[in-house]
């Protein structure tokens, strides 16, 4: 099969399209940066060097492709310590262009990296985004067929922690306890979608991805075990501690608030409601072999 990528050779595109290459797909990686173009060759892959925010160029990456995998990030939209990026506006752009130029194209499978939390708009702070392009996406007509991907809260989100670890050594966030919820593993997310490729696509579907149910206090004494600090523990102060000191460092706003809105959601467990309902087979990669990848990264 001709296969597009779009999110160039991130956390999952680049397990993702090495997959696909070895599988006999004929791969092409959609990326912004005519740096990466090297690098996506030597996966075996055809490089597109372009920008999600002009449709005419992804009309033209998307024509004639079997499949289309559709992905979204905050970095697309532009700094987080930049006070005047709307994330959530810029974002819905990339969407919609998505939506144009899948019309343009006549692509009639689509599989679109979302998230959790995208079945609502309600409570899910800067997720936002996902439900608003999950609802572009479904405007798109009947005869394309879409697989809706939702990871939940990725294991790489715990770097973010490295400097309060470091300077204060506790985990510090405005929800914790003993509580599960599931995290995932990019490696995970790119095994899930290098298999829906080969499953038959029939309208419009959902499908959860997750590695490991863990709670806060599991989280701290995996980390703390693997960086030699026994004693790791997950701090919980309130949204407003956390918001002041984050919109301190010069965070985006709408980030900060966004960011806020969601952990609160995590910690009474309201984000998780969908995803149990539909809750998936776990993946391979537990919160202990994170650790480990952790544990490298805070040692650097």
């Amino acid at each position: 099969m001709r296969i597009v990528l779009t999110g160039s050779l991130g956390n999952i595109g680049k397990p993702l399209a090495a997959e696909l290459v070895g599988k006999g797909h004929s791969v092409a990686v959609i990326s912004s940066s005519a740096e990466r173009r090297a690098a996506i060759e030597a996966l075996g892959a055809k490089p597109l060097i372009g920008s999600m925010f002009d449709s005419d160029f992804l009309t033209d990456a998307f024509k004639g492709a079997d499949i289309v995998y559709l992905m979204e990030t905050m970095e697309a939209a532009g700094d987080m310590f930049d006070k005047e990026v709307d994330f959530i506006g810029t974002i819905v752009q990339i969407g919609q262009n998505y939506r144009t130029a899948i019309e343009k194209s006549g692509v009639k499978k689509v599989i679109h990296l979302s998230s959790i939390g995208a079945h609502t708009d309600q409570c899910i702070g800067i997720l936002l985004f996902h439900y608003k392009v999950e609802s572009i996406l479904r405007e798109l007509p009947s005869d394309v067929s879409i697989k809706f991907i939702r990871p939940v809260g990725f294991y790489i989100n715990l770097f973010s922690f490295i400097p309060t670890i470091k300077s204060k050594s506790a985990i510090i966030s405005n929800y914790g306890g003993d509580q599960k919820e599931p995290w995932v593993s990019p490696l995970d997310v790119a095994n899930a979608i290098a298999e829906e490729m080969d499953l038959p696509f029939m309208g419009r579907t959902v499908r959860y991805v997750a590695s490991d149910e863990v709670s806060p206090n599991e989280i701290a004494k995996a980390i703390g075990e693997a960086i030699a600090m026994p004693d790791l523990k997950w701090e919980v102060i309130s949204d407003e501690q956390l918001l002041a000191s984050w919109l301190e460092i010069g965070l985006n706003p709408q980030v900060a608030n966004g960011f806020i809105e969601l952990q609160k959601s995590q910690g009474d467990g309201s984000l998780y409601r969908d995803y149990y309902r539909a809750k998936p087979q776990l993946g391979k990669i537990k919160i202990q072999d994170f650790a480990q990848d952790f544990a490298q990264v805070y040692n650097k």
